[in-house]
């Protein structure tokens, strides 16, 4: 599964991810910091990366231009590193069902209430 990571999260979930996504990378190892959403979107579609990111901006590009890229919009406020990778373990199958999916194209992750 190949995961692309947005700046507003930490490149170490790459390593912290590996066996589970093996094939991720994340903007900062792209040399892509600070550019543009449509700029990170164009290379995901173009690569076949789905993006990971808390930026509601994709969110919202989800819903506007529909896929692909497929989106996933971690809804986790403030939350660390060590919280997010285990947000994304523990929904691993949830992310392949809908990274298999052809219709799907955006999925939310939150923690549970």
């Amino acid at each position: 599964m190949k995961l692309l990571f947005d700046e507003n999260v930490s490149s170490r979930l790459v390593k912290l991810l590996t066996k589970e996504y093996p094939e991720s990378t994340h903007i900062d190892l792209l040399n892509m910091q600070g550019t543009t959403d449509t700029n990170i979107w164009d290379y995901a579609q173009n690569n076949n990366y789905t993006i990971v990111s808390k930026d509601n901006d994709f969110r919202q590009r989800s819903f506007y231009f529909g896929c692909p890229p497929k989106i996933i919009w971690l809804s986790v406020g403030n939350s660390g590193t060590k919280e997010i990778s285990e947000l994304l373990l523990s929904n691993s199958e949830k992310v392949k069902l809908f990274i298999n999916s052809p219709t799907d194209c955006l999925l939310v992750l939150s923690f549970p209430n």
